[in-house]
């Protein structure tokens, strides 16, 4: 189903591009999606596929293991949040192993990790076991969430990038939905081995693709960039201009040293740091993996079906999420940024306000439908754009002597960010529904202002263009 979904999505950016594209990077700026970036993409969302799995799987195989191996809800939910444990490892080791082994060979890396971690959860007999293979699992996704936008914002031509970066998003969606789909009618033990299947799928299908052509300028490797960029670009596409463009930014690269973490904390780095690590804390502290953990009980709280909730849940974020990909190159980051998030504070106050409603026992019979369109609001104004959008500007705004640092950095933030809110948002709920959802709210409506004043359009423009505006070289 990816795979259709996948590329129907590609050629369809494609045809939106296809007239009159300025050659203002050559082939770079050609807009047309040649079947080699369609397929590269394609390879590398299959890790976004096994990220949405991973993170899926703990709700519908929840009652299974617990009756099976006889969990309590203390070790079942040492289950489910040690996967964040996993990732925040991955996140710190992402950007280094990136620049080590390069893009597709962290990509390997991580799905052979997966894949052990998924087939020690399906022969686990033990509860210890199980948080092995879910810790091996949460390792591997770390390295993905990081390694996955970067290869393809690497990769794409700028005026496709933001719609291909976005389709990780997008890929991350329907895995989540399809594990839910999925895992309501299988085993729990059956859904785990279902996990390892698009981990081999992009393990196989790496062969078939080239390494990221601006890594292998960065490591000294001018013909192989070369060739890997004539092979995305098309064969008789001419790429000099664009070759010129990488080689001459990785030589202004070489005269500074490979960043470690604390050199991100230069000034001439400052804008690059706030906006990249600003968006992934608001992001994550707008409440986003509280409401999507435990939807259900938000629901149920609501007076209002859980079930019925989840499903029509994941009827709005799969069609906004591609809305999202489709609009990112036509109408930019910003503006979609900034609908997202002031959709996303509208969701937190109409469940704040339902919430405070069934407090002073006012339109009770209202309540739960007020609750479900605040949930679904918050829901499809996030998949529009706070959910992919700061990964696709985290790949943009660094210059890639900092990239593997800042990645790592970024990433870890997020991995942070979400396991904070998953972790205290039962408790902040048994303090306050009401007072929780203001919260968030107010967070969300915060994030407007940061998008307005600080984060920049970078739509069309050169990685290296956005760079040198962001980072002047001291």
């Amino acid at each position: 189903m990816e795979e259709g979904l996948s590329s129907s999505l590609l050629k369809e950016k494609s045809q939106v591009h296809g007239g009159g594209s300025s050659g203002g990077e050559s082939g770079s700026g050609s807009a047309s999606a040649t079947s080699a970036v369609v397929l590269s993409t394609f390879v590398a969302v299959c890790g976004s596929y096994v990220f949405g799995s991973a993170i899926g799987y703990s709700s519908p195989a929840q009652s299974g293991i617990t009756n099976d191996l006889g969990l309590s809800v203390a070790e079942y939910s040492l289950f489910g949040s040690i996967l964040t444990i996993g990732a925040m490892i991955g996140a710190i080791m992402s950007g280094k192993i990136a620049d080590y082994i390069g893009r597709r060979g962290t990509m390997g890396f991580s799905d052979i990790v997966c894949i052990i971690g998924w087939a020690i959860i399906v022969f686990s007999k033990a509860a210890w076991w199980l948080d092995l293979g879910r810790l091996l699992v949460g390792y591997g996704m770390g390295l993905l969430s990081y390694v996955v936008p970067v290869y393809i914002a690497e990769i794409t031509p700028k005026n496709l990038r933001g719609g291909f970066t976005t389709v990780h998003q997008l890929m991350i969606c329907i895995g989540v939905s399809m594990t839910y789909l999925i895992g309501a009618f299988l085993n729990w033990r059956i859904l785990a081995l279902i996990g390892t299947i698009p981990c081999l799928v992009q393990l196989i299908g790496l062969c078939f693709i080239p390494e990221s052509p601006r890594w292998l300028a960065k490591t000294g490797k001018g013909i192989e960039s070369e060739a890997a960029l004539q092979r995305l670009r098309g064969a008789d596409a001419d790429i000099s201009e664009e070759a010129a463009e990488i080689r001459e930014y990785t030589e202004t690269l070489e005269r500074l040293s490979e960043g470690g973490i604390l050199e991100l904390f230069q000034r001439k780095y400052a804008h690059s740091l706030i906006v990249g690590v600003g968006l992934m804390v608001l992001q994550q502290f707008g409440g986003v993996n509280g409401i999507a953990f435990y939807a259900s009980s938000i629901f149920i709280s609501a007076g209002f079906s859980g079930s019925i909730g989840m499903i029509a849940m994941v009827v709005i974020q799969i069609p906004m999420t591609l809305l999202g990909v489709l609009l990112m190159d036509k109408s930019g980051r910003r503006p979609l940024l900034l609908v997202s998030a002031a959709g996303t504070c509208l969701g937190c106050l109409l469940a704040a306000l339902s919430f405070l409603f069934q407090d002073l026992q006012q339109w009770i019979k209202a309540t739960p439908f007020l609750a479900l369109v605040g949930v679904l609001v918050y829901t499809g104004s996030f998949s529009l754009g706070m959910g992919g959008i700061p990964w696709v500007i985290m790949s943009e705004v660094f210059p890639i002597n900092m990239k593997g640092s800042a990645g790592s950095l970024v990433t870890l933030v997020s991995w942070l960010g979400s396991w904070i809110i998953s972790f205290t948002f039962n408790f902040l709920m048994k303090w306050s529904s009401t007072g929780t959802f203001f919260a968030f709210s107010a967070i969300c409506s915060l994030t407007v202002l940061f998008v307005a004043k600080l984060v920049p359009e970078t739509k069309g423009r050169t990685l290296e263009e956005i760079q040198a505006s962001m980072n002047p070289f001291s």
